[in-house]
């Protein structure tokens, strides 16, 4: 997890996002809360009201406002391999959230802590022989019983590809499929991961959103969310 890497971004990082998303028609904003909006509705179908939360690879803080707005009620705590991100986190957001600093050593977190372990768009920086440790850290901080959330960029959708290649920060990235995410997760240890597709409208056609809850089995969407629940 390349720590220096992304703390070398970090003055130019939002600028560099939005760039890369230009196509879209949308801000960074708008993809990250659209995740804690889609996170939000599966913590209500799986009973809980306010869950502990770990935002595994936080960054900046961009799921903060999101986590903040569809849990208002929730202990959550950001983590990062970056103290330059954790530090920018801080100054844009405020200090509400714990932050853990996570080292060669794992989450720096107890056994069992958070109902709900959420990544957004991390994995794909993590090298992959390093994804089963991660996927097992990230079992081992997660209460019995509770889920795991993996937002992922979806390599089979063209313009995802294409943002991807031209950001700065996203030069080492190596896109997952979700088939390939899932076989990680369950040898990880994590019980019967499922997949949904999102994004699959820019802005331009933006009233076509409605439909697409009932696209959430189609694989060409221009994110995922894989996600599993710790037996």
């Amino acid at each position: 997890m390349l720590d220096a890497e992304f703390d070398s971004y970090v003055g130019e990082y939002a600028a560099q996002h939005a760039q890369s998303i230009r196509l879209s028609g949308e801000t960074p904003g708008y993809f990250a809360e659209y995740k804690i909006r889609e996170l939000a509705r599966m913590a209500r179908g799986w009973g809980y009201s306010d869950p502990q939360i770990l935002d595994f690879g936080s960054g900046m803080g961009n799921s903060l406002p999101g986590l903040r707005k569809y849990f208002p009620g929730s202990k959550i705590s950001a983590a990062d391999v970056s103290a330059g991100s954790l530090a920018a986190a801080q100054r844009l957001h405020g200090a509400r959230e714990a932050q853990l600093l996570i080292g060669a050593g794992g989450i720096p977190a107890p056994d069992a802590s958070f109902d709900i372990s959420f990544t957004a768009c991390v994995f794909h920086h993590i090298p992959e022989a390093e994804h089963l440790r991660w996927l097992s850290e990230l079992r081992r901080v997660t209460r019995p019983g509770g889920r795991l959330v993996i937002f992922e960029h979806n390599p089979l959708n063209p313009l995802t590809r294409h943002a991807v290649r031209i950001c700065p920060f996203d030069v080492n990235a190596v896109l997952i499929g979700s088939g390939e995410m899932r076989a990680r997760m369950i040898a990880a240890g994590w019980d019967a991961p499922k997949v949904d597709h999102h994004v699959f409208f820019p802005r331009a056609l933006s009233r076509l959103r409605g439909l697409e809850n009932a696209l959430r089995w189609c694989p060409l969407g221009g994110q995922y969310a894989a996600y599993a629940q710790r037996g």
